[in-house]
């Protein structure tokens, strides 16, 4: 347990744990997942079957990653290599997320809003429970359950890649005192001190440049020193005025 978020494996709860402030409503496992050698011998290992499983499935969800990207560059004009080697050695986050059953959820802590800081996430979950803002409406909306299906959020460093054409996905938990909901969230980003900045290509006269670079060094330096319950973002730093 580890309230340092530099450390490549750690685990916290709903509990204060010493810290004056409360926590958000969940129970959270958080591990570095690549290079996946390098990283396996540091999980937990039990259950027994957890390393062999997740690092199954941290394999393919790294493959879809790649593609997915390779996809999004395509589609801003920049083509689908664009990153590719960036994103090969890259990093790959996992967060799995355990929301218990909440006896009164209107009281409790959910997880604050927020966009992550990645170029994308691949999320799976149980149950439904996520919600993202509708940026035109500014209105909160309930992701469909699809049984089966992942989940794909745009994080900040596509938001800053493509100069604002892509936007983060702001999102937050909800909660219910009906079942307990699981989910696993995959980030994936560029390497830890690889800077993100605005491509070239995409500033113009017309659309300057409208972020600074940035790192996911940067970001874990930025949360070390903000509390993102108060509603905090990084994304909000980075916009050039």
């Amino acid at each position: 347990m580890s309230n340092d978020v530099h450390k490549p494996v750690r685990y916290g709860t709903s509990v204060k744990d010493g810290a004056e402030k409360a926590q958000p409503w969940r129970i959270f496992l958080k591990h570095y997942a690549h290079p996946l050698n390098d990283c396996i011998q540091q999980w937990p290992d039990n259950p027994s079957d957890y390393r062999d499983k997740m690092g199954d499935y941290v394999t393919k969800a790294r493959q879809l990653a790649i593609e997915l990207m390779s996809a999004i560059t395509e589609s801003l004009g920049i083509g689908p290599k664009y990153l590719e080697n960036k994103m090969e050695d890259g990093m790959q986050v996992m967060a799995v997320n355990c929301y218990p059953k909440c006896p009164e959820p209107h009281l409790a802590l959910r997880l604050a809003p927020h966009s992550d800081h990645s170029c994308i996430t691949i999320l799976h979950h149980s149950s439904c429970g996520l919600e993202i803002m509708d940026g035109s409406a500014g209105t909160w909306r309930l992701v469909p359950e699809l049984h089966g299906a992942l989940q794909v959020l745009v994080g900040d460093h596509m938001e800053v890649l493509s100069n604002g054409l892509y936007k983060s996905t702001i999102h937050r938990v909800t909660l219910n005192n009906d079942k307990t909901r699981v989910s696993i969230a995959s980030l994936h980003s560029m390497g830890m001190d690889e800077k993100m900045a605005p491509a070239e290509e995409l500033i113009t006269d017309e659309y300057p440049k409208k972020y600074k670079e940035s790192s996911f060094q940067d970001f874990l330096n930025f949360l070390t020193r903000t509390d993102i319950l108060e509603g905090k973002t990084f994304i909000e730093s980075l916009k050039i005025n």
